[in-house]
């Protein structure tokens, strides 16, 4: 079996260094050669990357680009070089845009890559001494010290008071205490006190590990590889977009060589000038626009959700939320506080309950469901009184917020007694500590010794409930010490612990008078119980709400956690998340096969002690079963999932580089809450971009429509190509991008998320299309048809059809508005300034159009009369009317937007 293939935490440390043949004090210098030549060095490998070019060649690789390349090339080959070169520069903005996002999509690996420790502490031929981490192989010898960063996967055989935060790895923000025990087969990452693990940071102790995985055999290499083989999901968006590019292109294609063999076969136009006219057609079917005003659409989305503390750092992500249907989250610091905070103190006759969270010392005591003095309880202030000075924590104030020095564990503890009235600096300075026992994993307590000014000594203690329940024979009740019955006190702490809380004894005993030093054997029997302290990471009172909303919007949140499936399933009762009962732990995921987790998938909403492969394991069988994930993380461990998920959201204040490089979205606040509201902007934002489309493509519709009446009727051409790019850009970039400022529609998170294999366009979407294209092909075609009867010239005429589709245009975007709500009334009108700003902009661009002279020159247009333009306020004003009736049948028949 290989180094890899190893489970090197089952085996006891004397197996670890026999089978990899080394020995406490270190490889000689020809072992690490030849281990070296054999396994490389520690670092990790990366795959070949595409260049710079490549990437930007492949932005092009669409449908409608090439359809707007063809287009451009022919009107370069007639010469209409005004139309070229708008259409390129479409193109090429958008090209831009593309892969400047796509860039920032492989700095993760190199993040990873960043984590590694550059410098290691090794014994070889018996020396210590100091070498580059890349030197290292399978076999040395490393000893580590507080402040260093593991350098290789190590299986520990010496181990003091060792502390290692593997938040990296598991998520849990709580450093891990280390020994040298072997552990099972099964246990989970986090569990595996034998192991320190590559990336880790060492926070307290010291230890000596022979090295049993280096580079890319490491827990972190093993992740970087995953990484690497997670394939970028399109989005929902994206996939509809190409749908739709294909099946508007083909139309294009198809509807243009029917155009042009009938002109040329049917009316025996000539091959150049029904060149043009199939130009012209496919340029007026072809919404150029489109792809600018989704970009802008969205940048105005990423802007909003900024606002909320969600950065998007790709762009296609936040149309993505609006159509998540589940969403996986992190626990530690997400849907928590990442703050301990004691919740509940049992003492011999009463249990309270203690209100606020984190670190702010404000709260109530309550027993029974009534808020209580706890200055009325002498037990319950000494065992505040204890707390405090058996202690090395402190917490204070900054800007109005209360942080912690120390252990959090400790932090609760101090913050507890400050909630009781107790002040440090006077409590230290009554009773000053003379001596202390330091916390010891072994023992799993500490002890301090104190006096008061009047001379009597004291011993507080604090620890483990097992480890003080065994040194305790009495418990304090009422003033007076009672036989301590064990039983009863190891039933309460298990109650404490089923609720999902880490619990502290908290002990008393008198010491000799005048006693200055504090012994080991001082505190091995005989000491006075003064109760217990349930101590939780609270959940965030907002995420509570945030989870009910999303409940609410048919969005399911799941719990994916390294924790203990105890405290996760504790944490998700009080969330609203899962039924309080079922919750999968890691080891039990590793027995299923695929298939039996895509059905459990779908019952659980809790799981616990999971490891990368985990958490992209379960990812995978969400997609799998046809939903939109979202996944929270913050660690390295977190990355394959973040980057398979179709949006990835990494932690901004406590999440590594990795998570954040691989992630589509950073939480500024660290909180689910926040996610909840990007939900929101990215369900406005998709409603605005199919409120574009629904605008948008009547437009190029009725131009089409247009042509192809002239074409078949045998017409002059009523609008020329260069006239059909002005209206399908000005109306882009003025009317329809002031839809991209459409604030939310009420209910926007009380309806399910949107069925992301859906069409961009419904049938219903294709009849509103479809109606209003043909209404401006009726009220287009006949200014131009009166125009022409009434010998106003060609020039006249067309500025006339060019002026009644915009006109249109403009009373059509206040129907736009509400897909299937009413438009009408000041709700229709209000709510949106853009929409005036873009109405102002556009008449004074179509002023210019009609009576500037150097665009009359350049577009070929003349002014109509004073009664032709009565008669295009007219068609505005009866469109606007129409579409609002179909509006209300729609309505009528049950179909809300």
């Amino acid at each position: 079996m290989s180094e890899r293939e190893q489970a090197w935490h089952t085996l006891e440390a004397e197996a670890a260094l026999s089978g990899l043949e080394s020995r406490p004090d270190g490889l000689t210098t020809a072992e690490v050669q030849a281990r070296l030549a054999r396994h490389g060095p520690n670092r990790i490998t990366t795959a070949a990357r595409r260049s710079a070019l490549a990437r930007l060649l492949a932005q092009f690789h669409n449908v409608l680009i090439y359809v707007l390349i063809a287009a451009a090339g022919v009107t370069a080959l007639l010469g209409h070089w005004v139309d070229t070169g708008v259409i390129v520069g479409v193109v090429v903005i958008n090209a831009i845009i593309g892969f400047l996002q796509e860039g920032k999509a492989e700095a993760a690996l190199d993040a990873i890559r960043d984590m590694l420790s550059p410098r290691a502490t090794v014994r070889r031929e018996g020396r210590s001494t100091t070498v580059d981490a890349t030197e290292l192989v399978p076999g040395d010898v490393v000893l580590l010290a507080p402040g260093d960063k593991v350098p290789a996967d190590l299986r520990l055989f010496r181990a003091r008071d060792l502390q290692i935060d593997e938040s990296v790895l598991t998520g849990e923000s709580v450093a891990v205490e280390k020994t040298t025990e072997a552990v099972a087969d099964d246990a989970a990452l986090g569990d595996r006190r034998g192991m320190a693990y590559s990336g880790t940071l060492v926070t307290y102790g010291q230890a000596s590990g022979v090295v049993v995985a280096t580079g890319d055999a490491t827990e972190i290499g093993r992740i970087s590889a995953m990484l690497e083989e997670v394939e970028t999901l399109q989005t929902p968006l994206l996939r509809q977009v190409a749908a739709f590019g294909r099946v508007l292109s083909a139309t294009i294609l198809a509807v243009a060589g029917i155009a042009f063999a009938f002109g040329t076969l049917v009316r025996e136009y000539a091959l150049t000038e029904m060149f043009l006219a199939a130009v012209s057609l496919a340029v007026a079917a072809i919404p150029e626009g489109l792809p600018a005003i989704m970009t802008i659409t969205l940048a105005i989305g990423v802007q909003a959700m900024a606002r909320r503390n969600a950065i998007v750092r790709r762009l296609p992500a936040v149309e993505t939320l609006g159509s998540v249907s589940v969403i996986g989250s992190d626990k530690t610091g997400t849907l928590t506080r990442n703050e301990m905070t004691a919740q509940e103190v049992v003492t011999a006759q009463r249990r309270y309950h203690v209100t606020g969270a984190g670190y702010e010392p404000r709260g109530a005591f309550r027993l029974d469901g009534d808020e209580v003095e706890p200055a009325g309880d002498d037990i319950l202030l000494e065992l505040g009184r204890a707390g405090l000075l058996c202690n090395d924590a402190s917490i204070f104030e900054i800007d109005g917020q209360w942080r912690l020095a120390g252990d959090p564990t400790e932090g609760a503890l101090v913050t507890l007694a400050h909630k009781m009235g107790l002040d440090s600096a006077r409590e230290n300075e009554a009773r000053p500590r003379d001596d202390v026992i330091p916390f010891d994993s072994s023992h799993k307590l500490m002890a301090t010794l104190h006096h008061d000014h009047a001379g009597h000594a004291f011993i507080y203690l604090k620890g483990a409930p097992e480890a003080v329940l065994e040194r305790c024979s009495h418990v304090r009740v009422d003033g007076d010490e009672r036989p301590l019955n064990h039983a009863e006190w190891m039933e309460h702490m298990e109650t404490l612990g089923r609720e999902g809380q880490r619990v502290l004894a908290i002990a008393f005993a008198p010491a000799a008078d005048h006693r200055h030093d504090l012994r080991f054997e001082d505190i091995e029997g005989g000491l006075t119980l003064l109760g217990l302290v349930g101590i939780i990471d609270p959940p965030r009172e907002e995420a509570i709400r945030a989870v009910a909303e999303c409940r609410r919007a048919g969005i399911r949140v799941k719990m994916i956690t390294g924790d203990h499936a105890i405290t996760a399933a504790a944490i998700g009762a009080q969330m609203g998340i899962g039924d309080g009962e079922r919750v999968l732990t890691g080891a039990e995921l590793d027995r299923m096969d695929d298939a039996t987790l895509h059905d459990e998938v779908d019952r659980v909403d809790i799981f616990a002690r999971t490891s990368p492969e985990h958490k992209l394991r379960l990812v995978r069988a969400i997609q799998a079963r046809g939903q939109v994930a979202a996944m929270t993380g913050d660690g390295v461990n977190d990355a394959p999932a973040l980057k398979q998920a179709d949006v990835g959201v990494a932690m901004g204040q406590n999440g590594t580089e990795v998570a954040k490089e691989a992630a589509e979205m950073v939480l500024a606040d660290d909180n689910f809450a926040s996610i909840a509201a990007a939900v929101r902007e990215g369900r406005t934002v998709y409603d605005n971009l199919k409120k574009a489309i629904l605008f948008i493509l009547p437009t190029n519709g009725g131009q089409a429509l247009i042509l192809l009446a002239a074409i078949a009727l045998g017409y002059t051409l009523p609008i020329t190509p260069v006239q059909i790019l002005w209206v399908n850009m000005v109306t882009a970039v003025t009317l329809a991008l002031a839809l991209a400022f459409e604030p939310s529609e009420p209910g926007v998170m009380d309806r399910p998320p949107r069925d992301a294999r859906e069409p961009l366009l419904s049938g219903f979407l294709i009849w509103r299309i479809g109606m209003v294209s043909a209404l401006m092909l009726a009220a287009a075609g006949g200014v131009f048809i009166w125009q022409q009867a009434v010998d106003a010239g060609i020039e006249v005429a067309r500025t006339a059809a060019v002026n009644t589709l915009v006109v249109l245009e403009i009373f059509y975007l206040f129907n736009a508005r509400y897909i299937t709500n009413s438009s009408i009334g000041r709700h229709g009108l209000a709510g949106n300034r853009a929409v005036w700003i873009a109405v102002g902009a556009l008449i004074v661009l179509q002023a210019l159009f009609t009576w500037a002279p150097p665009l009359q020159l350049l577009f070929g247009t003349a002014p109509p009369a004073a009664a032709v333009w009565l008669a295009i306020v007219a068609a505005g004003v009866a469109l606007f009317l129409v579409v609002e009736a179909e509006k209300a049948l729609q309505r009528a028949r049950g179909r809300h937007s």
